[in-house]
């Protein structure tokens, strides 16, 4: 068993593994020997649990003890009132813009266009799967070392200003949407662990986050142009 200790959403995440690829994915999160607030520990039927639920064939042990190890923190972390989701995060002068749509509709090509246009004033928070906490007094969305195949993303935590449901369109168009409105792809782009007590707290910070975060429908096509009518209709 491999033990090592890292910093995520602000909590002390210790990680038993059995293969060290975990511990090289997440090095730049390493914080030393504090004490943990988690611990995950994975076993070969994890592992397994993961291989069973993969659409890559042919996916090696190491690779998918990655996949459970997130798992296993994403479930932890609920007791934090913090949830992992599926999108691209850019952040602007502070806040953060988060993009979000099924896999294949542009989030990260999208994402790439506000750096593009707006050069070092965006950073990239995360490219695919940020952890979001939800507290009395905001919403704020954290880096991981889980952020997309192109490992785009920064060790920062930002507030969140706004959530962006993103489709692909001819012409760019922006507008807000109501909490009833972006609810249905909310869910379907937040993690939920199995068990029911798990996806009733899930559900609880997503109501909370609508009530809070900004929210809108960007058509859009895979021009600059997209990123600055995004960028004007929610700044």
């Amino acid at each position: 068993m491999m033990t090592d200790t890292y910093r995520m959403a602000g909590r002390v995440v210790r990680i038993n593994s059995l293969f060290e690829k975990v511990h090289d994915y997440c090095r730049e999160y390493r914080c030393g020997d504090a004490e943990p607030d988690i611990t995950v520990t994975v076993t070969q039927e994890d592992i397994d649990f993961e291989r069973s639920r993969s659409t890559i064939g042919r996916s090696t042990d190491p690779y998918l003890e990655e996949l459970a190890v997130y798992r296993k923190i994403a479930a932890e972390m609920l007791r934090f009132d913090t949830f992992l989701f599926h999108g691209s995060c850019v952040a602007v002068d502070g806040e953060a813009y988060l993009f979000t749509a099924p896999s294949g509709t542009g989030k990260s090509t999208h994402t790439r266009l506000w750096r593009q246009l707006l050069g070092e004033r965006a950073v990239m928070v995360n490219d695919d799967k940020p952890l979001i906490t939800v507290t009395d007094s905001g919403v704020i969305i954290h880096g991981t070392p889980y952020n997309g195949k192109h490992r785009l993303g920064s060790d920062i935590s930002v507030p969140l200003k706004a959530v962006c449901l993103l489709g692909r369109s001819d012409t760019n168009s922006i507008s807000p949407i109501t909490p009833a409105e972006a609810y249905p792809t909310l869910v379907q782009q937040a993690y939920r662990p199995a068990d029911g007590l798990s996806v009733a707290k899930t559900l609880a910070l997503l109501d909370k986050l609508t009530e809070t975060v900004k929210l809108y429908r960007l058509g859009c096509n895979m021009d600059i142009s997209a990123a600055q009518t995004a960028y004007e209709g929610m700044k």
